[in-house]
Formats: C-alpha cells, structure tokens, sequence
C-alpha cells in the first residue's frame, strides 16, 4: 500500500478489518479456483431459473476473485465491506471502474436476496455476467492462465 490511503481505507486497517497476512501462491490460486466454480453454479442456476441462487454464487465468485486481488498484495479481510473499499482505494488504476461497481452492485443484490428474499431474473443475470468479468480480469491481473 501506498503512503496515502484514504480515511475510511485507514479506519479499516486500524479496525483490524483489513490486515496483512501472510500469503502463499497457493492460497491465491485457491481463491480463483472457487472463483471459476462459484461462476460455473451460477451459470447453471441461471439456466434453471433460480434467481435467487444465480445471484448469491454470482457475487461470491467476485468475492473470491476480489479476494485472491487483495491475497496478492498481502491482505486479508474480515468483512465483505472492507473487500469493497480495499478494490476501490487499492485498484483504482488497475480495475475498471465498472467492475468495482458490478461488485458493489452484486454484493447489494446479495443481501437482498439472501435476507430480503428479493431478486430478480435481470439482477441474477448482471451479476453472473459482471462476475465472469469480474475473473476475466482477476486473472489477467493475477498471471493465472485463461
């Protein structure tokens, strides 16, 4: 990390809500392998019509990829919140900001579904096609082979 991180970055890390760790190749390769099969089931719900599914795998496939990004640079979270901030502070140059936002919107419509019990056919659709993306990148980022 950079000498200047933003307020709320600083919060987090003085929160122990984001902390250096220590990580292996492994761990990352791990991450995206959860990633790749996370998408997959979301794929597959999608095709079954389980919004509510699609949705809740669609955005933890960009969870593990976000995390995988954040694993590279020696960092761990402890809430999903702090993966948001960390992408936005720590990848603006490096991520689209369509993607930060396909994430945060995906991570919404997470919630929703999972507690509000609401979802829809269009926002499961976004989010598993923001999260393959989301990977896309991830991965180029990372240097693991398409």
């Amino acid at each position: 990390m950079g000498d200047r991180v933003s307020s709320e970055l600083a919060q987090l890390l003085s929160e122990r809500k984001l902390v250096r760790a220590r990580i292996n190749r492994n761990m990352i390769v791990k991450e995206i392998k959860g990633a790749e099969q996370d998408l997959r089931d979301a794929k597959d719900s999608l095709e079954c019509r389980k919004f509510k599914w699609a949705t809740i795998q669609g955005y933890y496939s960009m969870f593990h990829s976000a995390r995988a990004l954040l694993y590279d640079l020696g960092l761990r979270e402890k809430s999903h919140y702090a993966v948001l901030v960390a992408l936005r502070e720590l990848f603006s140059g490096k991520l689209d900001r369509d993607l930060t936002g396909a994430f945060e919107r995906a991570m919404e419509l997470r919630q929703e579904a999972d507690y509000g019990l609401t979802f829809s056919e269009e926002g499961a659709a976004d989010t598993v096609e923001g999260a393959g993306k989301f990977l896309q990148k991830a991965k180029q980022l990372l240097a693991i082979r398409q």
